[in-house]
């Protein structure tokens, strides 16, 4: 049984959807990029189920909370998976390459298929995805648009220096 919760944020309204093994999916709900997200009519609304995972969150946005204490059940390919934990290694504040993560995983040359999981990634913000950048330096693709990209790096920016 899948459950789900819809709350604002001070940025966007956040979906939160996941299970007693972990938080399986985090929407941000920003109006832009290609990601669009539907609630299952078969998933239960429960609001208390995440109350701790919706808490850390909004401290996350009003820069209280630089680290996240939350059971994760991201469903994906080993491929993703492990792109998703070292994307979960970058520290608050910094950003990494896509060629940095591929060899973080053990293969250099698979910047793009590192592209191609963190544009999948199902629980952005907790599983940073928006700390990835261009090897020049240039912000490139986010699912939820380049604005919320920005937006989520300048917060953390402000909290880090």
């Amino acid at each position: 049984m899948l459950y789900y919760t819809t709350f604002n944020s001070p940025f966007w309204e956040i979906t939160l959807v996941g299970n007693k093994e972990g938080l399986t999916n985090l929407h941000m709900e920003t109006g832009k990029g290609k990601r669009k997200f539907i609630i299952n009519d078969e998933w239960l609304r429960d609001d208390i189920f995440f109350k701790d995972i919706k808490t850390q969150v909004i401290e996350y946005f009003n820069r209280k909370r630089k680290e996240f204490d939350i059971l994760l059940n991201p469903q994906g390919t080993e491929f993703q998976k492990r792109v998703w934990q070292a994307l979960y290694a970058i520290p608050y504040g910094e950003v990494r390459t896509y060629k940095d993560i591929a060899t973080a995983i053990g293969n250099p040359k698979a910047c793009r298929a590192v592209g191609m999981a963190n544009s999948v990634n199902p629980i952005p913000i907790i599983v940073p995805c928006h700390r990835v950048i261009g090897s020049s330096g240039k912000l490139t693709g986010f699912a939820s648009g380049l604005n919320a990209k920005k937006n989520l790096l300048n917060l953390e920016k402000e909290l880090a220096s």
